[in-house]
């Protein structure tokens, strides 16, 4: 069964992750992530790159903002609508790139 989830600040509606690690859901997903963070791995302005992270820490960075357990006003509010399964989505994109 497919679900389905908000992206960004309710940006668009797309299917859920059915397994972890949907990667081409990882990828779609990222067009938000990438506006900010580096597609090329390289850390800007203060911006940490996202590329390459171990999926466990990944994931877990991104649902302490969604719990508002880290806080940071942007990272809240754009992860509050993401799902388990969008994140280790994401996870999957994000860990499978390489610095350039």
């Amino acid at each position: 069964m497919l679900g389905l989830s908000l992206v960004g600040p309710g940006l668009f509606l797309v299917p859920q992750a059915q397994a972890a690690g949907d990667r081409a859901l990882g990828e779609y997903l990222s067009t938000t992530c990438v506006s900010c963070h580096r597609p090329d791995g390289q850390s800007a302005e203060g911006i940490p790159s996202i590329i390459g992270w171990p999926s466990d820490q990944f994931v877990a960075v991104l649902k302490a903002y969604r719990d508002k357990t880290r806080e940071h006003q942007i990272m809240n509010s754009l992860t509050s609508s993401l799902s388990d399964a969008d994140m280790d989505a994401l996870a999957e994109y994000f860990g499978s790139l390489s610095r350039k």
